[in-house]
Formats: structure tokens, sequence, C-alpha cells
């Protein structure tokens, strides 16, 4: 099972607030993702080391950064969501509702559903928001 299957939506979270938060001189320091989260340190570190656990985010020296595997995931994501929210979008929902209605699917649609819903979908290049799609799998180059 891939990693992006197993997380759950506070995960996923993590994973962003580590990317926002970390620099190229150093990685996030743990009070910054809790406060990004808006939640307390103890409770960002459960979620670090859970994310840790899978693979995703290293620490070191208290700071914490995404493993090439935590990129992947969250590109991953990125390209769940904005299938998603295209599929949304040409049901004339707003775009403020397309992203809302996109995460009550996006963490539960396999990789072979974004797949077909992409190609169903025409393979847009762009979701609603005119954030770019990265191309399927099977499709690198194309658009």
């Amino acid at each position: 099972m891939e990693a992006l299957e197993r997380l759950t939506r506070r995960q996923l979270d993590v994973l962003r607030a580590v990317q926002a938060t970390a620099t190229s001189e150093r990685g996030a320091p743990l009070n910054s993702i809790a406060m990004s989260l808006s939640i307390s340190a103890p409770s960002a570190l459960q979620h670090l080391t859970a994310v840790e656990e899978l693979g995703l985010v290293s620490r070191y020296r208290g700071k914490s950064r995404l493993s090439a595997r935590g990129e992947l995931t969250l590109a991953e994501y990125r390209r769940h969501h904005r299938i998603a929210e295209s599929l949304f979008g040409n049901l004339g929902l707003s775009p403020r509702e397309v992203c809302r209605a996109a995460q009550e699917v996006d963490l539960a649609l396999s990789h072979l559903t974004i797949e077909r819903l992409c190609d169903a979908e025409g393979h847009p290049s762009v979701c609603p928001h005119g954030e770019p799609i990265p191309p399927c799998s099977g499709r690198r180059g194309a658009g």
C-alpha cells in the first residue's frame, strides 16, 4: 500500500507544515510546526513520529525535513486533490466548494481511481484554481 493511502488528514497537514516551515539550510523546528498546525508541541511531536515511522520525514537535532518519499507523497497528494477538484469543478461547483468537496475524497481515492478519473476528464492540465496538474504516470510529458 502506498504511503498516501495510509495517511490521515492530520498527518498530511504535518507533512505540509514541515515543507512550509523548513528552510534549505535547516529543517523545520518543532515549535514552528506546532504553531502552523495550531496544536501543542507534544501533539505535533506525536504526529511527526508517525510520519517519520512511515519514512516520510527525517529528524535531526530537533529539526524535521521531508524525505524524498515525503516529497513524492505530497506531490501525489496534490495530484489526487487537483484531479478531484477538476471533477467537482465540472459539476458547476465554485472554486471554494470544489476544494472542500475534493478534501472529502482525495485521500480515499486510490492511484488507479485517480488515473481513471484523469482519463475520463480528458487529462486536465490545471485545476479550477489554475494550479498545474502533473500528467498521469502513463502519460509523462503528455498533457
